[in-house]
């Protein structure tokens, strides 16, 4: 099983171009473009001293990360092949494999663009500075673990609506965009605002992430044990409902579409 998760992931990390560098290079200039545009956003605007004291391409960074983490997580999973794919027809092949492997293939990639960034900014700008690695990279797993989560939700639903599972995709990842918490501090806002964002379980993530990034951060209104048990219960759901839908679904429902 774990041979045929590591061949669907290098199928899948190819899927995006035949050259996995060139995969791997598209990856990193969405991320910073997203990194420029904020910062341009953020300096233009004279919002650099609402961020938190330290370094301020972090701080973004520490965000733009965990979100990318994310809602890449969620369309690959909700994305992945269902009981009809042609790739079901061989025997080993199963959809639980087929879940896995989008599962850690945007990870592999995200987590290798990440590297390759954080390293790039440390040796050519300034040294990187990170008050917890370990707490830091358990909040961006944490970040991918809740993204698993709500693709397999969209997973189960796919077969029955595809339409509108592809319209409630987009439109969470568009949403994210605001709701991940990633433009401002979640210590700074005020309460009837806080109500707006924190059912997100990515804005609990960002948050809790930038208290393990900096050392005078100190999360008050998130929690990432909120994040963890969301994750589990959506897991739990989206595997009830995978097995329900892999016993009904038909070839013929996608016929007459």
């Amino acid at each position: 099983m774990a041979e045929l998760i590591f061949h669907n992931v290098v199928r899948g990390v190819r899927q995006g171009h035949s050259n996995a560098y060139a995969a791997l290079g598209k990856n990193m200039m969405q991320i910073l473009v997203f990194v420029l545009v904020f910062y341009m956003m953020f300096s233009m605007l004279g919002l650099r001293g609402s961020a938190i004291r330290g370094d301020f391409l972090l701080y973004i960074m520490s965000g733009i990360f965990l979100f990318m983490v994310h809602i890449k997580t969620v369309g690959a999973v909700a994305g992945a092949e269902g009981p009809n794919s042609a790739m079901m027809k061989h025997a080993p092949m199963n959809t639980i494999i087929a879940i896995l492997s989008a599962a850690l293939g945007s990870l592999y990639t995200q987590l290798l663009t990440l590297f390759l960034i954080l390293f790039g900014y440390h040796v050519a700008f300034k040294p990187v500075e990170i008050a917890d690695p370990a707490g830091a990279f358990g909040m961006l797993m944490l970040a991918w673990f809740t993204g698993c989560a709500v693709g397999l939700v969209f997973l189960s639903i796919k077969p029955w609506a595809p339409m509108l599972v592809g319209v409630m995709t987009t439109l969470y990842q568009r949403a994210n965009m605001i709701a991940s918490g990633k433009m401002f501090v979640a210590n700074t806002l005020p309460g009837y605002m806080l109500a707006m964002f924190d059912w997100n379980p990515l804005f609990h993530a960002i948050d809790q992430c930038r208290g393990f990034v900096f050392r005078n951060y100190f999360p008050h209104n998130s929690n990432w044990h909120y994040s963890l048990w969301l994750g589990i219960i959506l897991i739990m759901i989206g595997l009830m409902g995978e097995f329900y839908t892999r016993r009904h679904v038909s070839a013929s429902w996608y016929a007459r579409r």
